[in-house]
């Protein structure tokens, strides 16, 4: 099912493709180079001043890695996570040898943009969630207390909504993508001045 973002130009087509479904394919695997495809993709994300803070926790359906993330979701992430091909969780190393790192959370940031278009091009949907417990992912995983659990993703591909069983589940499947107008999102000279209408 596309989704089409309806904008008031034209954008990349990975750009106007992408969207959070929850409906995956229960029967699909991400393939290996899929995976490293996506993985290499946030790896060459931008960082400040190259630091690179950003790390992940990756698990494939049917391994226990995806298992352990699984289990630190929220139950409403739950109900429909379990069909992803992979669960990730999007990390911030915040210290290093040099002391503080500089804007961990927006090097996470650009480096799972990059997982989730990369995903798109490889013909898969991603959803990003905040709905997962970060200090169960600390107890889980052993993480060492410089490393800090920012965002949980779900990768595979795009099954029928219908699979979501309840009707509110599956229209906002359906629903139409919205955004603020362009004339509520970049100003010039002063705030609430338009840059374009």
């Amino acid at each position: 099912m596309d989704k089409f973002a309806e904008t008031s130009t034209a954008v990349h087509d990975l750009i106007a493709r992408r969207w959070s479904p929850r409906a995956f394919d229960p029967d699909s695997e991400v393939s290996d180079a899929q995976l490293r495809a996506m993985l290499e993709a946030a790896r060459w994300a931008p960082s400040c001043g190259n630091t690179q803070p950003t790390r992940y926790l990756v698990g494939r359906r049917s391994d226990e890695t995806f298992k352990r993330i699984f289990a630190t979701l929220t139950r409403g992430n739950q109900s429909w996570t379990h069909r992803a091909g992979v669960l990730l969780v999007g990390l911030t190393l915040t210290r290093n040898e040099k002391g503080e790192m500089p804007y961990p959370d927006y090097g996470v940031a650009l480096a799972t943009q990059n997982l989730v278009l990369q995903a798109v091009a490889e013909g898969l949907v991603a959803h990003q969630m905040a709905g997962f417990d970060a200090d169960a992912v600390r107890r889980e995983f052993s993480l060492p207390d410089e490393v800090r659990p920012v965002v949980a993703i779900a990768v595979g591909a795009q099954a029928d909504p219908g699979l979501l069983g309840d009707e509110r589940s599956i229209e906002r499947e359906r629903a139409p993508r919205s955004r603020l107008p362009l004339s509520e999102f970049a100003f010039t000279g002063e705030w609430g001045s338009a840059v374009f209408e």
